[in-house]
C-alpha cells in the first residue's frame, strides 16, 4: 500500500540555524511569493539530484538571505551583480548548476547591464527574476517594473510616463537576444500560475543541466507588505493589474534546436599561471636583511606628470624593488582619459606593515615632471618631506619653505643620453642615490625585469646611472649611510 509523505524538500536545511529567531520559519513577510519560489526551486533540485552541484547566487534584496534556507552552494553577490558572479562560477566550475536569483530592483535597475550581457553571452546559468514591481526590502520605492499609476514610497502620486517612463518588460527584452534558449514569464497569483511556474522552473534548470545555454524565468510575485494589501488582495492585484501589462507566456523556447555545449576544463601548470598573470618576472628576491626590513621607515610617494613621461612606470618599478626587498608595497595609478599627454600620477607606499590604503594623500616624497603637477600637489607634501622638481620643464620655484626641494633637469639628462623617454629612470636613480633608501645597484637589477619593453632594459640602466651620477656631482647634501648595501 502506497503512502504519501509530505515533507520539506531536502535541498532546504532542516532547521534554519543561520537565521536568528525561530528556526522553522523564514524571514519573509506573510503572503510573500519568495517562499513559494524557493520551494519550487528546491523541489526541482531534489528531483534532479542537483544539490551537490548547485550554486545559488543571491544579490541584494529580500532574497539576500537565501543561504539561510538552501542547503547548496551559496554566494552573496553585490547589488545587481549576480549574473557576473554566476559567470565566474560557471566558467571555473563547469559541472555546477548556477542559479541567479534576483528581484526587480536588483535585476531591472541596478543590474541591468549585467543581466543583458550575461544573457547575450549565453552564459550557462538559470536566472529567476522575481518581479513584484517594487523595492520590497528597502521600504517600497518605485522599481523599473512598477506599473503606471502605481503609488510607491518614491511615487506618492503614482508613476507617470512623463516623470518615470514606462515599466520595463525584461522577459521581452531578454527574448530578443539571440543566445538565450528559454525565456518565460509566470505568476504566483493562483494555483494554475504556481503550477505553471513549477513547470518553467524545472524546464529552465533542466536546460542548463543539458548544456543548452542561458535560461530566464520572470515570476510575478505578490508583495502584500510593500503593496499595503492583504494576501488575497495582492493575488487579485496580480491577476487584474499586472498580468495585462506583463502577460504570462513563454517568449522563447529553442531548447530543442540548440546543440549542447560544455566548456572544457583547462588545467594550467604553476608555470603557465605565473606566465599568464605576468607574475614571477622579477625572479628571486634579494637576501633578507632583518635589521633593514624591521627598521625600514614607511615612505609614501607620489610621482606626477603628463602621460608619456613614465610616472606610472617609475612608481611600478619602485614598488617592484620594494617587494624584492621583502617590504609591503602598494602602487595605484591615476590618469585622465587622454591616450597621451593627459595628467597622470602614481601613488606608491613602501612599508614593513600591511598597507591599509594605497592612496597617497600626503606624500613623503613628491616627484613632479611638469607645471600642472607641481601646482596640483606641492601643497600636499608632508612637512619635512622632499619634492623633486624636473626643472627642464618646470621654471618656477617651490612656494613651500617647510620641505626639502631638489631641482633637477630630469628630462635634460635623458635628452643628453638620447633617451628622452627615460627621464623616469633618471628620477629613480637620482632619488635612491640622494636618499639611500634602497640600493641603486638593486634598482639596476630590477629595471630590465620590470619594464614591459625588455629590449630597452640596458638603456634604462644607463639612465639610472646618469641620475645617480648627477646627484654625486651636484648635490653636496650630507646623506645618511645606506641602510642596505
Amino acid at each position: 500500500m502506497s503512502q504519501q509523505v509530505l515533507e520539506k524538500p531536502h535541498s532546504f536545511y532542516d532547521k534554519f540555524e543561520r537565521k536568528g529567531g525561530p528556526q522553522k520559519t523564514t524571514h519573509y513577510c506573510p503572503g510573500c511569493g519568495h517562499g513559494n519560489v524557493h520551494k519550487l526551486i528546491a523541489e526541482t533540485i531534489d528531483e534532479m539530484g542537483l544539490a551537490d552541484n548547485t550554486v545559488f547566487v543571491s544579490p541584494v534584496g529580500c532574497s539576500v538571505f537565501a543561504y539561510y534556507y538552501f542547503d547548496v552552494g551559496n554566494i552573496q553577490a553585490a547589488h545587481g551583480r549576480a549574473p557576473a558572479v554566476g559567470t565566474g562560477v560557471k566558467r571555473t566550475r563547469h559541472n555546477s548548476i548556477v542559479i541567479s536569483y534576483q528581484g526587480d530592483g536588483d535585476l531591472a535597475s541596478i543590474g541591468t547591464a549585467e543581466i543583458i550581457h550575461a544573457a547575450n553571452r549565453g552564459e550557462q546559468m538559470t536566472v529567476f527574476f522575481i518581479n513584484n514591481g517594487i523595492y520590497g526590502m528597502t521600504g517600497g520605492q518605485m522599481a523599473a517594473t512598477s506599473l503606471l499609476g502605481q503609488k510607491t514610497a518614491t511615487t506618492p502620486y503614482g508613476r507617470t510616463v512623463e516623470n518615470e517612463g514606462y515599466p520595463i518588460h525584461m522577459a521581452e527584452v531578454i527574448a530578443t537576444l539571440e543566445a538565450p534558449v528559454f525565456v518565460a514569464r509566470t505568476h504566483l497569483a493562483d494555483l494554475k500560475g504556481i503550477m505553471n511556474t513549477r513547470k518553467c522552473v524545472r524546464k529552465a534548470v533542466e536546460a542548463q543541466v543539458k548544456g543548452k545555454g542561458f535560461t530566464f524565468v520572470e515570476i510575478l510575485s505578490p508583495c502584500p507588505t510593500g503593496w499595503k494589501m492583504d494576501t488575497q488582495t495582492a493575488c487579485e492585484y496580480i491577476l487584474s493589474q499586472m498580468l495585462p501589462v506583463f502577460p504570462d507566456k513563454v517568449f522563447k523556447d529553442v531548447i530543442a534546436e540548440r546543440e549542447s555545449y560544455f566548456r572544457e576544463n583547462i588545467e594550467l601548470t604553476d608555470e603557465q599561471i605565473l606566465e599568464t598573470l605576468e607574475l614571477g618576472q622579477l625572479g628571486e628576491p634579494f637576501p633578507y636583511v632583518k635589521d633593514f626590513v624591521e627598521n625600514f621607515p614607511t615612505t609614501k610617494f607620489k610621482f606626477a606628470g603628463f602621460g608619456g613621461q613614465g610616472v606610472l612606470t617609475a612608481g611600478a618599478i619602485l614598488a617592484a624593488l620594494g617587494m624584492q626587498e621583502h617590504l609591503k608595497v602598494s602602487w595605484i595609478p591615476s590618469y585622465g582619459p587622454e591616450m597621451r599627454g593627459g595628467t597622470a600620477n602614481a601613488s606608491v607606499v613602501l612599508s614593513t606593515k600591511p598597507v591599509g590604503s594605497p592612496m597617497v594623500v600626503k606624500p613623503d616624497v613628491l616627484a613632479v615632471m611638469n607645471d600642472p603637477s607641481m601646482d596640483a600637489f606641492e601643497a600636499t607634501v608632508r612637512p619635512g618631506g622632499l619634492m623633486i622638481v624636473n626643472n627642464t620643464i618646470i621654471s618656477r620655484k617651490a612656494k613651500r619653505t617647510d620641505i626639502d626641494v631638489l631641482y633637477m633637469p630630469l628630462t635634460g639628462i635623458a635628452d643628453e643620453l638620447g633617451l628622452k623617454a627615460s627621464a623616469n629612470m633618471v628620477l629613480l636613480g637620482a632619488y635612491l642615490e640622494y636618499s639611500k633608501l634602497l640600493p641603486v645597484e638593486h634598482l639596476k637589477q630590477i629595471v630590465p625585469k620590470g619594464l614591459k619593453r625588455k629590449q630597452l632594459g640596458e638603456q634604462n640602466i644607463v639612465a639610472v646611472e646618469a641620475g645617480a651620477k648627477w646627484i654625486r656631482d651636484n648635490v653636496k647634501r650630507k646623506v645618511a649611510e645606506p641602510a642596505l648595501a
